[in-house]
């Protein structure tokens, strides 16, 4: 297939730069099929599921991975920012820098303005220990394990996706608004971002209606923002992020699937690792690894019966993911019907609740 068969057009004023107060309060859209679309509330989310149905999120934290600093070469100094992607070692970090043709192997690079070396937070300098294609480096930092973090924390700001970074800068709401309210394992550069939807309330009305929620992690990569460049689906590469799914979780939902349940992913991150931990019998096994899988029209699910998701970018893996799962014409036609309804799209935009083609 071709990446231009995922094309639409999507009107600028739709992409939301600031979540709906409450959470739970933004539009849900609920799709069965081409002709089978329903505005509802992500409130009624509860009423939208059955008994013995489980939810499955993923717990990743968001850390402030994105760090602005000064390269020192032999007295000169430039500029650079940097994405910190994926945590390598208890000091070293994967991470996209620019500008990039500024940058050497053996560099050394100081995050956070000049005065704030007077104390031990202030000096977050790093080594490029390594420089790859498109941005991509290996920093090595002086600090390592809880300290770096410490210090990440005290210097970094949050990663907004560039669509938004685009139009207006991070601030402290941010750190609030760009995490979910159930997030506990530090590591992701990016949120799960239809678990932003959820409120305390409403995950006790989900316990009420008798719907289990189980939880997984999978540390979201700056590679989620990077656009697809190849023509072909085939000739893209996604690139690998960490997850882990127990043994205790992977139990549970197996017994959900044995009496009947349906399993219903937050978010594309809990589907792609869901759908990593289970073998062709659909049996779901515990996971602590990498993966890199892509979902595309064609593929198999083996565990996924639904999804909750936000409305994704034109031509991306995330939108090609949905058209996997409930078919590439039902998902024009939903997002046809988005737009012309004034959904709001995105990171801070609305939600949909979608089901597996028959």
């Amino acid at each position: 297939m071709q990446v231009s068969d995922f094309d639409f057009e999507l009107p600028t004023g739709l992409i939301a730069l600031r979540p709906s107060r409450p959470r739970d309060s933004s539009r849900l859209l609920l799709v069965r099929g081409s002709e089978d679309i329903e505005d509802r509330v992500f409130s009624d989310l509860p009423g939208l599921l059955r008994p013995g149905d489980a939810l499955v999120l993923n717990n990743t934290r968001v850390i402030p991975a994105r760090l602005f600093g000064r390269r020192l070469r032999d007295g000169s100094t430039a500029a650079v920012e940097a994405t910190l992607h994926r945590r390598l070692s208890p000091s070293r970090w994967s991470a996209l820098m620019r500008p990039g043709k500024r940058l050497r192997v053996g560099d050394r690079v100081l995050f956070g303005p000049p005065e704030d070396r007077a104390c031990a937070l202030g000096d977050l300098l790093a080594r490029l220990a390594d420089k790859g294609a498109e941005g991509e480096v290996i920093l090595e930092f002086d600090l390592a394990g809880p300290d770096l973090d410490l210090a990440i924390d005290a210097h970094g700001q949050m990663p907004l996706p560039p669509y938004i970074a685009a139009k207006r800068a991070e601030d402290d709401r941010d750190r609030g608004d760009y995490q979910t309210v159930y997030a506990r394992e530090a590591g992701s550069v990016a949120a799960p971002t239809a678990g932003l939807h959820f409120t305390e309330p409403l995950m006790a009305a989900l316990a009420t209606a008798g719907v289990s929620i189980h939880f997984l992690t999978l540390h979201v990569g700056a590679g989620t923002f990077l656009p697809v460049k190849a023509d072909t689906l085939a000739g893209h590469r996604m690139h690998a992020e960490y997850g882990e799914l127990s043994a205790g979780t992977a139990a549970a939902l197996n017994a959900v699937k044995a009496t009947g349940g349906r399993i219903v992913c937050v978010g594309t991150t809990s589907l792609r690792l869901l759908e990593s931990a289970t073998g062709d019998d659909g049996v779901i096994t515990p996971f602590a690894g990498e993966t890199a899988i892509f979902i595309t029209p064609g593929y198999r699910f083996r565990a996924a019966d639904g999804l909750v998701t936000n409305f994704h970018l034109p031509r991306s893996t995330l939108f090609m993911l949905v058209a996997a799962l409930s078919g590439l014409e039902v998902m024009r036609a939903a997002y046809a019907y988005a737009i012309a309804k004034g959904y709001r799209f995105y990171s801070y935009g609305d939600a949909s609740l979608l089901w597996r083609a028959a």
